[in-house]
């Protein structure tokens, strides 16, 4: 759906895609779930901002081939998630994934697999229709130099670095600062944040930058 567009917080909903050189999402992947919100998730700081002294000028290692990505690993936040598959809709929204399944970690098939030259973008629930914590929950207290792993089918692991961490109003998402290609494996994890309201959902993004430095 479109930035800004009023929802059903009822479902959960991804927004669109659009090409942006190659097939890419043009806002955040939105996820809407009527829920329990006396507390919301934690939510990032300036200091987890992006600086453009901490991009790499080149890849620090050599991209993998393609190969699907099987299971994700956050240490920090004691993520440890199967992925699945996401692809989009009928009406060019990225699918969530499965209902019922807050603890998977979706993945954008028709893009960049982790570990390969390009961006791969990642979504993960931020929490359940009754409050609970989703698989991406903690996103917001990621910090820089954080790791993050992913199993791949091929029996590698894609070790990414966090570079940054930041939160986006959803009708002011920054389309090709977060899905451009730069010519190095990137990684994205994108879930809900910001504000919320019954209405719309979420009212933004949390959105991680980061950067293969490693294979095992």
């Amino acid at each position: 759906m479109a930035p800004g567009r009023p929802v059903d917080d009822s479902r959960d909903a991804f927004t669109p895609m659009t090409r942006l050189g190659a097939l890419a999402m043009t806002a955040g992947a939105v996820l809407l779930i009527s829920g329990v919100h006396a507390e919301g998730p934690p939510q990032p700081s300036a200091a987890q901002a992006l600086s453009t002294r901490a991009v790499p000028t080149r890849p620090t290692v050599r991209p993998l081939p393609p190969a699907d990505p099987v299971r994700l690993r956050i240490a920090a936040i004691g993520v440890n998630a199967p992925m699945a598959r996401v692809g989009l809709d009928e009406a060019g929204a990225l699918r969530p994934p499965p209902p019922g399944e807050p603890g998977v970690v979706g993945w954008y098939g028709d893009g960049t697999t982790p570990g390969s030259a390009g961006t791969a973008v990642t979504t993960g629930h931020v929490d359940t229709p009754t409050g609970s914590p989703g698989v991406f929950h903690g996103l917001g207290t990621l910090n820089p130099g954080a790791t993050i792993e992913i199993g791949r089918t091929d029996h590698r692991t894609a070790v990414f670095t966090v570079r940054a961490v930041e939160l986006y109003d959803k009708e002011r998402f920054p389309s090709e600062k977060v899905y451009g290609a730069s010519g190095r494996p990137e990684l994205r994890l994108i879930t809900c944040g910001g504000g919320y309201t019954k209405r719309t959902g979420y009212l933004g993004n949390v959105v991680v930058f980061a950067t293969l430095t490693a294979v095992t």
